[in-house]
């Protein structure tokens, strides 16, 4: 997949092995993430008196994070969706000059605040390896944090291109589904449950995989550090289902683009 020629983007095949790819990233994110405590106090909104801030440790990591790296252009790339769009900071590089693969529209869509809620809610009690705080090591806690939720991020938002995609393919149908605001024809038509069942299935063996200690492979207590299952939950329950949102929201206002 090469950004700067949008056939290659497009391309139904080289969307797949993109997510395949994210797939590692994610379960990596996640285990490193398992070695640390729970961590509360990163999240807690001004438990750190930070000046000219309101909000949590992990936020105000978080944006100074997008800030310094809007500054590196990542955020130009069409396939990166920042936390804070409206706070990043001017390029020191020169731009680049993409060319026009998805809609006028599609910044607008967005659903980081809900990925950091059911990451921060539901995905960080369950891998964190104790309760509690563990003070020296907060900061590595939220770089941990950032390096899953900008992967999870990136993920769900490449639903984007693959609703382009589909739309190119098939418009005569999308445009009648879009026209009639036929939200239960589009989502039958993006979801293949198949596939899904082999994402699943493959996210337990990557997890299985990378997640055990080699020396302990035939053990009949690998000892995982995260559970595969929970992984592979984690997609069923949260990254797919909002993967299939962005692509919805992204359809319904496809038209918008046509003459």
């Amino acid at each position: 997949m090469d950004f700067m020629k949008p056939e290659t983007v497009l391309n139904l095949d080289n969307i797949r092995q993109a997510l395949v790819r994210m797939e590692d990233t994610i379960v990596f994110g996640l285990i490193e993430r398992s070695q640390f405590y729970l961590s509360p106090s990163v999240y807690e909104v001004d438990k750190f008196s930070i000046p000219d801030f309101h909000g949590s440790f992990l936020d105000w990591a978080l944006l100074q994070m997008e800030q310094t790296h809007s500054q590196i252009r990542r955020y130009e790339a069409p396939d990166e969706t920042p936390f804070f769009p409206t706070k990043l900071l001017k390029s020191i590089l020169p731009p680049i000059n993409y060319p026009k693969v998805l809609a006028s529209y599609s910044d607008e869509i967005n659903v980081n605040d809900e990925i950091k809620e059911f990451y921060i809610n539901q995905i960080v009690p369950q891998v964190s390896c104790h309760s509690g705080d563990q003070q020296e090591n907060l900061g590595s806690v939220s770089t941990s944090d950032i390096e899953s939720l900008q992967a999870i991020s990136r993920r769900i938002h490449f639903g984007k291109f693959v609703a382009e995609a589909k739309y190119q393919s098939n418009k005569e149908m999308y445009k009648k589904l879009i026209l009639a605001k036929d939200v239960a024809g589009i989502e039958a038509s993006i979801t293949n449950s198949a596939v899904e069942q082999k994402i699943l299935e493959r996210l337990i063996e990557k997890g299985e995989s990378y997640g055990t200690d080699p020396s302990m492979k035939f053990s009949q207590n690998p000892q995982s550090k995260v559970k595969p299952e929970l992984i592979a939950q984690l997609y069923k329950d949260w990254i797919i289902p909002l993967t299939k949102k962005v692509e919805i929201d992204y359809l319904l206002r496809r038209l918008e683009d046509e003459d």
